[in-house]
């Protein structure tokens, strides 16, 4: 149940995220061509700056639903034991710490906005705008819990981030039994000991 959440939950963002490049990426092209035709557009720049701040966000949640935001893990790995574990459970606690911080001030923040719009854009509220901040931070700190059970399985098998991709990766391509055997031993970059 949870893992089928979490797979809706990273498709969606995804979809989102993709919905956002391409958004920005009309805007961008119709206001150069505008541009270039002689009729300048005043709100292109505006709206380009705010889907990049979306971007920004909904990207994030959809590398922390990954795991594949950038991080230590030659350092947590180099760990033993019940140190490794207790670095791993501070470090999650930092990232929702922080990412629930930012909800709530951004949230606080929002009242601040209130009865303000887009310059370029009058009939567009600055709230609708500005939402992404605590909406943004909520979905990391939700997609940072969901990926929870597989990044403590990972730990527990001693298998980075960056490992547990290429596995992926090589699962997807066809090449697991080539690259990792059929029992899928952790890969081991040449010239490695196994």
């Amino acid at each position: 149940m949870l893992k089928n959440l979490a797979t809706w939950v990273e498709r969606t963002l995804e979809a989102i995220s993709v919905g956002l490049i391409a958004s920005m990426t009309f805007v961008i092209v119709y206001g150069v061509v505008m541009r270039k035709l002689g009729a300048s557009l005043i709100w292109y720049d505006e709206v380009a700056s705010v889907l990049l701040v979306w971007i920004t966000y909904y990207g994030a949640a959809t590398a922390t639903i990954k795991r594949a935001q950038l991080g230590f893990s030659g350092l947590l790995y180099s760990l033993k034991g019940s140190l490794r574990l207790a670095a791993f459970w501070l470090s999650e606690l930092i990232v929702l710490g922080f990412f629930a911080l930012v909800a709530w001030y951004g949230a606080v923040v929002l009242e601040f906005f209130a009865g303000e719009t887009m310059i370029s854009l009058p009939w567009v509220p600055t709230l609708l705008t500005h939402s992404v901040i605590p909406l943004g931070a909520a979905l990391i700190v939700l997609a940072e819990l969901l990926s929870l059970p597989r990044a403590l399985a990972d730990l527990a098998a001693g298998r980075s981030a960056d490992q547990a991709e290429l596995e992926e990766y090589a699962e997807e391509a066809g090449l697991s039994d080539q690259l990792f055997g059929s029992k899928h031993q952790a890969f081991q970059p040449a010239g490695a000991k196994s």
